[in-house]
């Protein structure tokens, strides 16, 4: 019976998640949230006192499946290299493969969604993407870190901005891709990136 429930809940977050990609926070309405998960008003109230109780549970979710991803792809790069350089040119090699098998055009990012109308959330969830972020920042950060361990950028450079920079190419690249309906936007995005990365720390001769 609690797995029922659970499916129910994942059911909803599901739904709403989408319809706010699609159209936003304000605009996605519980009654419409209702009628896609196929759930009357009690059962989705049993899971959710109201709509920011929804928007909480939302980003919790999305950050939480973010970070897996992240995680899940770091660790195959620095399974297939020793060297901290190759291993951030491979995870950038594996980002862009991942966004580039997508069936659609990236769906959008939550995150962003939500930022769009942080007038509607409390300080609860502003602080939620606030830690998300910085969690983006330090784990990509701890890659270009052990970089530096063994190299020497060509220019002056700080680690938690260019951690930063990552973070913007991977928003910016969703967004130009769902202006343009084109993944590759993204991937190419990506691809730059990396490039960039290769061009500072590659010793010159």
């Amino acid at each position: 019976m609690a797995q029922r429930g659970e499916d129910r809940r994942e059911k909803i977050l599901a739904v709403a998640e989408a319809a706010i990609l699609q159209k936003g926070f304000s605009a996605t309405s519980i009654e419409e949230i209702l009628e896609k998960a196929h759930i009357t008003k009690g059962g989705f109230f049993y899971h959710f006192p109201d709509k920011r109780e929804l928007a909480r549970a939302l980003v919790e979710r999305y950050l939480a499946s973010d970070m897996d991803f992240f995680t899940s792809v770091k660790d195959r790069a620095q399974s297939l290299s020793e060297d901290p350089l190759q291993q951030m040119l491979l995870y950038m090699n594996l980002l862009a493969e991942a966004m580039e098998n997508l069936e659609e055009v990236h769906p959008g990012c939550l995150v962003a969604s939500f930022t769009y109308e942080s007038q509607l959330l409390d300080d609860e969830i502003h602080g939620m993407i606030a830690s998300g972020a910085v969690q983006w920042r330090e784990m990509f950060g701890s890659m270009l870190a052990n970089i530096e361990q063994v190299y020497t950028p060509n220019t002056e450079v700080d680690i938690d901005e260019l951690a930063d920079m990552l973070s913007a190419v991977i928003e910016g690249g969703i967004l130009l891709s769902r202006i343009f309906s084109d993944n590759t936007v993204l991937v190419q995005q990506l691809k730059q990136y990396r490039n960039y990365i290769k061009l500072l720390y590659t010793p010159l001769h």
